[in-house]
């Protein structure tokens, strides 16, 4: 940022993201430390804007912070009732045994939206204050180079980088302590990894890309609780991928499929693979004579144990998905994003209580985490992932034996790798012919997008940032059919001719979902992910 006076705002603790983690995190302060000063900011319009899950909600986490959530409202109605795993052909689904971390007894089927609202309602009464529609654009340093806040975004800057009549200069927020819990891949964590050398000790972090919709279905075919799972077709057998249908209130199921980011074939549209799925007899069943009503995508953090960075620095601490709690067998991390929360907030309450702890690091996090029942779960689960670098036969098997027999106490960790880095030349890959979206049980992505919400100011900077302008076209599209024009869920990047008749590489960023993808999958690292003006974006109002 420049020179322009910005006003200040001073608080105890600034968080960064109002999603579980974020919201958690606060109400555990304000339980601690009544007294505590303490500032969310949000990105979304609204909170719950962003929010995307599933979503199968394992309540362990919100027993502990708000024992009597149900009293209190909480949006945790529909009880889990009936677990189906399938392993999909093209035309038969196989039923298989359950895997332990996929029994859902005692979860519930919500929406992330909804219940991040509520959990916002819970830290407001406590005295929590949050400001939505205020993107957190730069981290601040003291001189020492310690953490000191964050800066919000200017306002009212056009896209060729003037100030208009609406122009408005960001604020800066200082804290002593800074919590960021900016969910997958951060814009401001990614600069905090580097700067601080967060992965020093730890292996990169691994994504999916999960596409989800909500589908209003005949009152005969929806089975309350119903909670499917499946693997298989349409993903190739080198493929990590899989779906979900959740059976919610009120004839709406939520369905989606999640595809691993370290696929091969350059030529892999995980939106097209998505709607290809919902074609399967035992799929299209409860679809048929349907309405889509909602759509929306975002990447999953998938690493585990061993991609989680280092979770402090001097004047901070990352938390949820921003750090990678998520437990990926279960596929859940909703209750692992609030514990690691939590945590964060018992032991910056301890800081407080010793004195001020402005700029200091706040070490006794990772220790709290190592000596929970959150480190013991990941733990436990942490090869199961990466076991499927090889292919989903060698994986499955080994999920098994490590599942059933070892119990997850084998004396070996698997490692992850950069799914940036997993792409195969495209000359050397097979191009994959999806079919024509019929507009009634498959779709295409501009009117998916459509029904997210999406909205951006569009004379705005565009905040989907190319290192180097030439590499689409010189180095991505020889090498690889530039593959931003399939992985992206949204229709933000094109391939088209440009003035002179020679291929332009074009940036749609009004359509962008804030999925992430660009940023993780380019084979050439070329895209930075930032935020854009505040409150644009999806606007998800039950997702």
């Amino acid at each position: 940022m420049d020179n322009i006076a910005r006003d200040v705002m001073n608080y105890d603790v600034v968080i960064v993201g109002a999603g579980p983690a974020g919201l958690a995190a606060s109400i555990r302060l304000k339980q601690l430390k009544p007294e505590l000063t303490v500032c969310i900011l949000e990105k979304g319009s609204e909170v719950g804007a962003h929010l995307m899950s599933g979503a199968v909600i394992e309540p362990r986490a919100l027993n502990e912070l708000i024992p009597d959530w149900k009293e209190k409202g909480a949006p945790l109605k529909v009880a889990a009732t009936d677990d189906r795993f399938y392993f999909l052909t093209e035309k038969r689904a196989f039923r298989l045994p359950t895997p332990p971390q996929m029994n859902n007894h005692g979860n519930y089927i919500a929406s992330l939206g909804i219940f991040g609202r509520w959990l916002a309602e819970q830290a407001q009464s406590a005295g929590v204050e949050i400001y939505a529609g205020f993107a957190a654009a730069e981290v601040l340093y003291n001189a020492d180079g310690s953490v000191k806040g964050v800066a919000t975004g200017d306002m009212g800057i056009n896209k060729h980088g003037q100030k208009t009549a609406a122009y408005a200069a960001g604020m800066e927020l200082h804290a002593k302590q800074t919590v960021f819990a900016e969910g997958c891949h951060g814009s401001l964590t990614k600069a905090l990894i580097k700067k601080f050398d967060l992965r020093k000790d730890s292996c990169p972090q691994t994504y999916g890309l999960g596409i989800k919709e909500l589908w209003e279905v005949p009152k005969e075919k929806h089975r309350q609780g119903l909670v499917v799972h499946t693997a298989g077709w349409p993903m190739d057998s080198k493929t990590y991928g899989g779906s979900w249908m959740y059976h919610w209130e009120n004839n709406i199921v939520s369905i989606g499929f999640v595809t691993g980011l370290d696929y091969e074939n350059p030529y892999m549209s995980p939106f097209n693979e998505f709607q290809r799925f919902k074609t399967h007899p035992e799929i299209r069943k409860y679809l048929e004579g349907g309405k889509r009503i909602g759509y929306g995508a975002r990447a999953l953090v998938e690493g585990g144990f061993q991609s989680l960075p280092k979770l402090s620095f001097p004047g901070g601490v990352l938390i949820g998905d921003t750090a990678g709690f998520l437990n990926v067998p279960k596929i859940k991390g909703t209750h692992a994003a609030m514990k690691s929360g939590m945590l964060a907030a018992e032991a910056l309450a301890e800081m407080f209580a010793a004195g001020d702890p402005a700029a200091k690091e706040c070490a006794a996090y990772r220790e709290k985490f190592d000596k929970s029942w959150l480190h013991e779960e990941l733990y436990r689960v942490r090869n199961i992932r990466p076991s499927f670098h090889k292919g989903f036969i060698p994986g499955f098997i080994y999920s098994a034996i490590d599942t059933v027999l070892l119990r997850g106490k084998a004396p070996w960790t698997f490692k992850n790798h950069a799914d940036s880095a997993q792409l195969k030349k495209a000359k050397d890959c097979k191009k994959i012919e999806y079919p024509k979206p019929d507009g009634v049980l498959t779709f295409d992505r501009l009117s998916s997008v459509f029904i997210s919400n999406t909205n951006h100011e569009e004379d705005q900077p565009c905040h989907l940032k190319l290192r180097d302008t030439k590499i689409p076209i010189g180095v991505n599209l020889p090498e690889y059919d530039e593959p931003a024009q399939r992985y992206c869920p949204a229709g933000v990047y094109e391939v088209v001719p440009g003035p002179d008749g020679q291929p332009k590489f074009q940036i749609n960023a009004q359509n962008c979902v804030h999925c992430k993808t660009c940023d993780i999958k380019d084979p050439s690292q070329n895209i930075d992910w930032t935020v854009p003006q505040g409150g644009g974006g999806p606007n998800y109002p039950n997702m």
